[in-house]
């Protein structure tokens, strides 16, 4: 086996691997806000419907689904969107360089969560498991390279440029 079969055969697993670390570390997040536990002190009066409290409830949430590998997609982008707020609320009025503000951690899970929601939970998720609602909708969405592109409409010929005659020819032998 080279080196380039270990990696492709690996690449996947690992994508799981790091979502369910991801989760279960961000779970947390969510745990010590809304069931204090772990105990934080500077979580003591977080109430449910604060700002800090609502991120709780995203993380707890969100944080689950993305350890069970459940709606990976949506889910990790709305949590990418809630750590780019989190990250332009609490860190950036402080310094522009998440180094000086203590925001390296909201920017690497805002750009950790955008490509789970680009690339998905990995083999080890339950939405490549269940074949269910969730995972229907993924199948749509994927582009398959093997078939032919349907042909543009005759009007809109100009606007792009691949448009060629031969596929509009091979449209018309199609039943």
């Amino acid at each position: 086996m080279n080196q380039d079969d270990f990696f492709s055969i690996w690449a996947p697993r690992l994508q799981s691997v790091l979502r369910i670390i991801v989760g279960g570390v961000f779970l947390q997040h969510g745990t010590a806000k809304l069931l204090h536990m772990p105990h934080v002190a500077s979580f003591d009066s977080v109430q449910l419907m604060s700002l800090i409290g609502f991120a709780g409830a995203l993380e707890l949430v969100g944080g689950f689904l993305l350890l069970i590998g459940l709606f990976t997609r949506p889910v990790a982008f709305i949590l990418s969107g809630e750590m780019a707020f989190a990250y332009f609320m609490a860190h950036g009025p402080r310094n522009l360089l998440p180094i000086l503000n203590g925001g390296e951690l909201a920017v690497v899970y805002c750009f950790v969560f955008l490509y789970f929601a680009g690339a998905g939970g990995g083999p080890w998720s339950l939405d490549e498991r269940g074949g269910g609602r969730s995972q229907r909708l993924m199948r749509r969405t994927r582009v398959d390279a093997s078939r032919d592109a349907p042909p543009m409409p005759v009007g809109h010929r100009r606007r792009f440029p691949g448009f060629t005659e031969q596929a509009d020819e091979n449209a018309k032998r199609q039943p």
